[in-house]
């Protein structure tokens, strides 16, 4: 196990900066998630740790010791790609030996150290198998055994899953997290991929055009994203042009209406540009022309077996995203009346504030 230090790293590539300023810790033992859109510089990031990419400026530190002038076969990594990297013309026992070899061990400890692997990553017994013998979940996990079986003090996965169904990733990123907790080993994830990084990590560094925009634990990111970008990226959010008038927040949006809703404000001075973030299963639903909530129409519903995820039309704000629970029975072009039980007011670049509201007496829907 190790830790990882990233200090005031940084990549350019001519005029464009890839990475700007990364200054962070790994813990040891952590297992870390690097989520963000396509370009935003997270695999740059993760292959200048591999070393295959140079800094521009910055520093890499394992165990407090700069590897940043140390080649990728040096360093005290190994790293899973996107795709398998199999060597197609050799068995799967080879595939994983090879690195072995090269270290000068004897055939016993290669026997057992391959056995070891195959065996934590469920394929104990595919050791004579060729790669087109396999499927790509289990290509996959061979790529990962060749990679553990180097025993390396941080392992690092660039988008592993990405080419996988559904259903398979769900399983592998399962497994991955078991393996990664029973070796205790030191782990970096970089993914586009929200739900995994949620149900991956300890903690998620989201980055957003080279920058960490919010580094914190998947339930702390998730219920006080620190700036729109991250409300908007991390989780399904319902985003409202505001502006303060007295004791309230007047919202809507620029339908040519006029029409408005009201919600209470934050205390303290607030900007006149104001952005009010709302999850949508932070919405209640109360019986309709119920007084002091939001009333307007379902127009799309949709089952995804534990929940439902329902739209409905309110005027002055358009459409909502609402979750709701699989039990109600409604349809579209019903009227309903909603009342947001907790919310974010983002005024600039000041920390969004909290506003929760008392749950309401006759909530149809809660959660």
């Amino acid at each position: 196990m190790a830790t990882l230090t990233l200090s005031n790293l940084q990549k350019r590539f001519g005029d464009v900066t890839a990475v700007n300023n990364i200054d962070f810790t790994v813990n040891d033992g952590e297992f870390l998630c690097i989520l963000g859109p396509s370009g935003c510089g997270k695999s740059t990031a993760l292959r200048m740790i591999a070393g295959f990419e140079d800094p521009t400026a910055g520093d890499i530190l394992i165990d407090d010791i700069s590897v940043v002038d140390q080649p990728p076969n040096k360093r005290p990594t190994a790293m899973v790609f996107q795709k398998y990297t199999l060597w197609p013309h050799m068995r799967v026992y080879d595939n994983i030996a090879f690195g072995l070899r090269l270290r000068g061990m004897s055939k016993a400890a290669i026997d057992r150290e391959v056995s070891r692997v195959l065996e934590m990553v469920g394929l104990s017994t595919y050791g004579p198998r060729y790669p087109a013998q396999l499927s790509g979940g289990e290509q996959q996990r061979i790529a990962l055994a060749r990679a553990l079986v180097l025993e390396p003090k941080i392992l690092l996965l660039d988008e592993p899953f990405s080419s996988l169904d559904a259903l398979l990733r769900v399983r592998l990123r399962e497994e991955l997290r078991r393996i990664q907790r029973q070796v205790r080993i030191t782990a970096i994830f970089v993914t586009h991929d929200q739900e995994e990084a949620l149900s991956l990590a300890d903690r998620i560094a989201v980055m957003s055009k080279g920058n960490v925009e919010q580094l914190d634990k998947p339930s702390v990111i998730y219920a006080n994203p620190n700036s729109l970008f991250v409300a908007d990226f991390i989780g399904a959010m319902n985003l409202i042009n505001a502006h303060p008038e007295g004791a309230h927040l007047v919202l809507s949006v620029s339908d040519g209406s006029g029409a408005h809703q009201l919600l209470p404000a934050p205390e303290g001075n607030l900007g006149h540009a104001l952005t009010v973030a709302i999850r949508p299963e932070d919405v209640a639903l109360l019986p309709p022309g119920s007084a002091g909530a939001w009333h307007g129409t379902l127009t799309q519903l949709f089952d995804l077996g534990h929940y439902r995820k329902a739209f409905a039309d309110v005027p002055g704000l358009g459409s909502l995203k609402l979750f709701l629970p699989k039990s109600l029975t409604l349809s579209e072009g019903e009227q309903v009346s909603l009342f947001p039980l907790r919310y974010l007011v983002y005024d600039g670049d000041a920390p969004p504030r909290e506003v929760s509201r008392a749950r309401p007496e006759g909530v149809v829907a809660f959660d």
